[in-house]
């Protein structure tokens, strides 16, 4: 059955047709974008959620979306979605980072360079019929430096289009290596020496803890006096009360806003400043970045939604549709090799560790390692998913561990999971052989090769005699057919493990009669 897609806000008919094209059974409804009841209302028949701004994805909305697989947002914000409460739920949240960043980083130079000539006022002055040439008096942006805060896709884009215009740019971003500052011809500095040397500031930044009010009264006071602030990024970027103030004493020069604190702004501190231009959020505002990021969601969304392939995603690692299928026997094998730790799991977990050896070492660990909590997890919690168990393990204070190595031994990938509990610590080791069918060769550091079944029974015996046949015939006698039989030791006479598949379900009094066998150190039955 195709999957459903709907989208709940205004988007480009050429994304539709990609939908269908990939045989996705699609709902156009944009104006369910403004009723947050209606959409709750049928949300639950969808396993895609496609939308720009004006649709809100509040916990409200994701309690009702039973099925929901993806949300996909045409454009780099997703402040309207909950996405922690999405990825609590197993909701992959998707963006397109990269269909609109040339138009922002254009709308931010166009701001720059209105503000440097004052073209808005000057334009009003015009046409009310007053012809005040001495009143608008500019200033060059040549040779002027520009400081770029955050200099990642758009910044990076901004900044090259202000050094085509003979401008000095200079960049504050933490994430910035020195060599790819090099490569597009800026300098990075600290934000103290990027505050007293700026002519203009543009900010490409995330919203996050530590970037709001990045720019707020003591980083504005340290700036060049006289110096022109443009945000085309983020509301709550600059606090606006105290741009206000740095406008009012002369400290700051003008300032240009596409983006306020509180969107739709009906009202602001910046408003009817002289020295201020504002636009309504217009950075991505053009025919090529709306029909861009349009495409790239349909695309983005369809992949996903047949393949499994994941791009863009603000809460999940990234899979292309050529590794997807190369991934999947792994995170089946990471999933159940978790599960089977997590089963036999009775005490608080305090770490975890993966550890990845030859060919798997060089897949998407991180996927593998989120799918491997997954299982951890889900016999205790139950609802855990491979998108929300990272972060349900931090929750809970575990520590996660990855390794990787070349080398895997008689292995071409091997996967271990060790877990350490309040009691011991545990391990479980598996593969993924040319069948594509994932098996458990280790446990506890004795060698096996065992199959995962729907239902099995783990044992752990003293290596004597009897002990199989013992085991037989009391599931023989109480009408239980064993499918596979697994043994494995330390040494001959000494701890044995047992990894039995059965047909259908272990009777609690049977398994009673299991673990008062002789040899039999524990039993636990296994679903996987």
């Amino acid at each position: 059955m195709a999957p459903r897609v709907l989208i709940s806000d205004a988007l480009s008919p050429a994304a539709i047709q990609i939908f269908k094209d990939h045989g996705v059974e699609v709902d156009f409804q944009p104006e369910l974008g403004k009723d947050k009841d209606k959409l709750a209302g049928i949300i639950g028949n969808y396993e895609g959620l496609a939308i720009r701004s004006a649709t809100k994805v509040t916990p409200k909305i994701l309690e009702k979306a039973a099925k929901l697989k993806v949300i996909g947002r045409a454009g780099i914000g997703v402040d309207n979605v909950d996405i922690p409460a999405a990825t609590a739920k197993g909701i992959i949240v998707m963006n397109t980072p990269f269909g609109n960043s040339i138009t922002t980083a254009e709308h931010a130079i166009t701001l720059m360079l209105a503000l440097a000539r004052q073209i808005p006022q000057a334009d009003a002055s015009t046409q009310a019929g007053k012809w005040e040439k001495n009143r608008f008096l500019g200033v060059e942006i040549t040779g002027k430096t520009l400081g770029v805060i955050g200099c990642g896709n758009i910044g990076s884009i901004a900044a090259d289009r202000a050094l085509g215009l003979r401008m000095r740019v200079i960049a504050f971003d933490p994430f910035l290596s020195p060599e790819r500052a090099r490569d597009i011809g800026v300098e990075k500095v600290e934000l103290d020496e990027l505050l007293k040397r700026a002519d203009f500031i543009t900010l490409h930044t995330p919203l996050t803890e530590k970037t709001k009010n990045i720019l707020g009264a003591e980083n504005l006071a340290k700036t060049k006096k006289g110096v022109r602030i443009v945000n085309c990024a983020r509301g709550g970027l600059v606090d606006e009360v105290a741009l206000r103030a740095a406008l009012d004493s002369g400290q700051v020069g003008g300032a240009a806003f596409d983006v306020f604190s509180t969107e739709p702004a009906k009202e602001n501190p910046l408003f009817g400043h002289p020295n201020v231009v504002c636009t309504p959020h217009l950075g991505a505002a053009t025919t090529e970045a709306q029909e861009n990021v349009a495409l790239q969601i349909a695309e983005q969304m369809s992949d996903y939604l047949l393949r499994g392939a994941i791009s863009n995603a603000v809460n999940f690692p990234s899979i292309t549709a050529e590794e997807a299928p190369k991934l999947k026997p792994f995170i089946s094998l990471a999933e159940k090799l978790g599960s089977f730790a997590g089963q036999l799991t009775e005490t608080g977990i305090k770490k975890v560790q993966v550890s990845y050896e030859g060919s798997v070492a060089h897949m998407k660990i991180k996927a593998l390692t989120s799918a491997a909590l997954a299982g951890l997890l889900r016999p205790m919690l139950g609802t855990v998913n491979v998108v929300s168990a990272p972060l349900v393990a931090k929750e809970r204070g575990i520590v996660i561990e990855e390794t990787t190595r070349e080398a895997a031994g008689d292995y071409e990938s091997l996967i271990t999971i060790t877990v350490t509990t309040e009691r011991q610590e545990r391990s479980v080791a598996g593969t993924v052989f040319a069948d594509g069918r994932p098996r458990i060769v280790n446990i506890k550091g004795i060698r096996m090769d065992a199959e995962f079944g729907p239902s099995m029974i783990y044992i752990t015996n003293l290596d004597k005699p009897g002990f199989i046949g013992k085991f037989s015939s009391t599931l023989g006698d109480a009408g239980i057919n064993i499918a596979t039989f697994h043994v494995g030791r330390e040494q001959a006479g000494g701890n044995a493990v047992a990894l039995i598949e059965i047909d259908g379900e272990l009777p609690e009094d049977v398994l009673a009669k299991v673990r008062a066998l002789p040899q039999v150190q524990n039993a636990k039955p296994l679903r996987f």
